[in-house]
């Protein structure tokens, strides 16, 4: 946390200020952007609670994925499957969904 002080002293300080902080065990965290993704796998995350308000630190190295990137064979697949389209008409919707699956699948039924 900080340099020089006590890790237990400040636990006890942020106590008294009414601040709870608990580490959870993380295997990835996806954040959605816009246009792409930040992959953080096997991140150190805190929760920390402060006066009823919960916020979450991450610490981690971000990986960045585009949109294209994002849509597998499999996915693609999946959506050719399920909406009997063929695959030129998947990828497009996929593209326009952004990557979600079930919704591709609806707009093509």
């Amino acid at each position: 946390m900080l340099p020089g002080i006590n890790p237990r002293q400040m636990r006890q300080a942020m106590k008294r200020m009414g601040i709870q902080q608990e580490d959870l065990e993380v295997k990835e965290i996806v954040m959605k952007l816009e246009d792409k993704e930040l992959i953080f796998r096997n991140p150190q995350v805190a929760k920390v609670n402060m006066m009823g308000q919960e916020t979450y630190q991450i610490v981690g190295e971000a990986e960045e994925r585009t949109l294209e990137e994002e849509i597998s064979e499999k996915d693609i697949k999946t959506v050719m499957e399920q909406a009997k389209v063929s695959k030129k008409e998947a990828e497009k919707v996929l593209k326009e969904t952004k990557g979600d699956i079930a919704e591709a699948i609806l707009k093509l039924q």
